[in-house]
């Protein structure tokens, strides 16, 4: 790692860091320190044949921010589901959540015990609100619902969060069932928050997700921009609909940033 602490001590053990692993590529595309050697080395390649990788890295955080910013302040929820959510970094859900009310709930749900590691040790919220963490994989979406029972009000809206992490589901009737029975288990009123890479990307960054498949990091899938739209089937996406991560309501705070390809949306569950 690039650097040694209590909660990475305690995660070595439960680590195989000869295995690259998509939640610390992304931690260090986004500059962070939480990742291994391995992890370097295939983030590396990647950026080689497709250098825009980290600005789309960089795209999807500040969409996730804004979407977290909305939801909890012209919206009022209260409670989110952030499935997926990887490493701690500036801007995480429950503190953006939590600095409009901090009476907020979230609860993460990874499957790395890295995250785990770090979310237990870093991820504390407000004493008002409550910052819970399910162990589990995208896939066991009963056991993510249960999981989130124990903390969040399943009769009261939430925002479900599933950013970055549908793509690495190969099939696309798999992926969008998976996503179908996350929906189907919120209230009525909630929302669904998503963005994922694309095709639109272009032809380099489709070469760049066959290197990182062939890294021995869990694929990552780029579907077509209709095949993303298709997730929002039967939901009300709010204004600007489906569209670049950098498009989604931009704040006056916010620099321009190009559109690499991806594609997000907030839509309200009827």
């Amino acid at each position: 790692m690039a650097h040694d602490s209590p909660v990475s001590q305690a995660a070595d053990a439960k680590i195989d860091t000869s295995i690259p692993h998509s939640a610390r590529i992304w931690n260090y595309w986004l500059g962070g320190k939480d990742n291994f050697e391995v992890d370097r080395v295939v983030g590396d390649e990647v950026k080689q044949i497709f250098p825009s990788i980290v600005q789309a890295a960089r795209n999807s955080r500040a969409f996730q921010r804004r979407s977290v910013a909305f939801l909890a302040g012209e919206v009022g929820i209260r409670q989110f589901l952030d499935v997926g959510a990887g490493l701690p970094a500036p801007g995480n859900t429950h503190e953006v959540a939590q600095a409009v009310d901090p009476r907020g709930r979230i609860v993460y749900v990874d499957d790395e015990p890295m995250v785990i590691a770090h979310a237990r040790a870093l991820l504390t919220g407000t004493a008002e609100g409550s910052v819970a963490y399910v162990r589990a994989d995208l896939h066991q979406t009963a056991e993510v619902v249960m999981g989130a029972s124990r903390t969040l009000d399943l009769t009261e809206p939430i925002g479900l969060m599933l950013l970055g992490i549908v793509g690495h589901v190969a099939d696309d009737a798999e992926a969008h069932a998976i996503v179908r029975r996350l929906v189907d288990a919120m209230p009525s009123g909630s929302y669904l928050t998503m963005t994922d890479g694309t095709t639109a990307s272009g032809a380099a960054s489709v070469e760049s997700m066959r290197r990182y498949a062939r890294s021995g990091a869990v694929p990552y899938h780029l579907r077509s921009p209709a095949a993303f739209a298709h997730f929002f089937d039967g939901l009300d996406p709010v204004d600007p609909g489906i569209v670049s991560p950098p498009d989604w309501r931009p704040g006056p705070d916010d620099e321009p940033a190009p559109d690499i390809g991806g594609r997000c949306a907030v839509a309200r569950i009827p």
